[in-house]
């Protein structure tokens, strides 16, 4: 049987890691978040790692974990990736084969959600202004995710029940493993 996964996409406070975690409990498949994952690679915590190799050099960390993990699937797998992630060409291009849901939510509600996450985030900007500017900035790139789900006004269940529809995973199609996704007709 053909190795599926997923890869979820969306800016930092979306609920990539939280949905993730649900999805693939409800799949029963393992679950990565490539940020974590990063950080045990590069023994240090993202801030750090931003700290002294700047942005360019957690981008280099970023892009190898992630062609890693590609090449290295051999379990049905849900990914979480950085809210940065999917916004840079050559992770995009190492994600061409595999399906991935942009989790939409409106740059106010992760502004809110931001203030209440305790996580350190190096790229947050703490000003409502800038962030909704790095927020439009991404969002075109997002937006060439495979599927895009809107989760404003949804709880977990319904935002998991909404992917599994879309790709169909309840009957076992390798839809979930190709660029071949069916639309969504929900």
């Amino acid at each position: 049987m053909r190795v599926r996964a997923v890869f979820l996409v969306g800016f930092m406070a979306a609920g990539k890691t939280m949905v993730g975690q649900e999805l693939a409990r409800r799949l029963g498949w393992d679950f990565v978040d490539l940020d974590a994952r990063i950080e045990s690679r590069e023994r240090q915590a993202i801030p750090e790692i931003f700290r002294d190799r700047g942005e360019s050099g957690f981008r280099l960390a970023e892009t190898s974990a992630l062609r890693d993990l590609t090449e290295s699937l051999d379990r049905n797998t849900v990914v979480a990736l950085g809210g940065g992630t999917f916004v840079q060409p050559k992770n995009r291009e190492l994600l061409q084969d595999w399906p991935s849901v942009f989790l939409d939510v409106p740059p106010d509600e992760l502004w809110r959600r931001g203030l209440e996450d305790a996580t350190k985030r190096p790229l947050r900007k703490d000003d409502p202004k800038e962030f909704a500017g790095q927020y439009g900035y991404r969002l075109p790139y997002y937006q060439q995710a495979t599927v895009t789900v809107v989760t404003s006004g949804k709880d977990l269940a319904t935002i998991c029940a909404e992917i599994e529809r879309t790709f169909q995973f309840w009957e076992g199609t390798e839809a979930a493993g190709s660029s071949q996704i069916p639309p969504d007709h929900s």
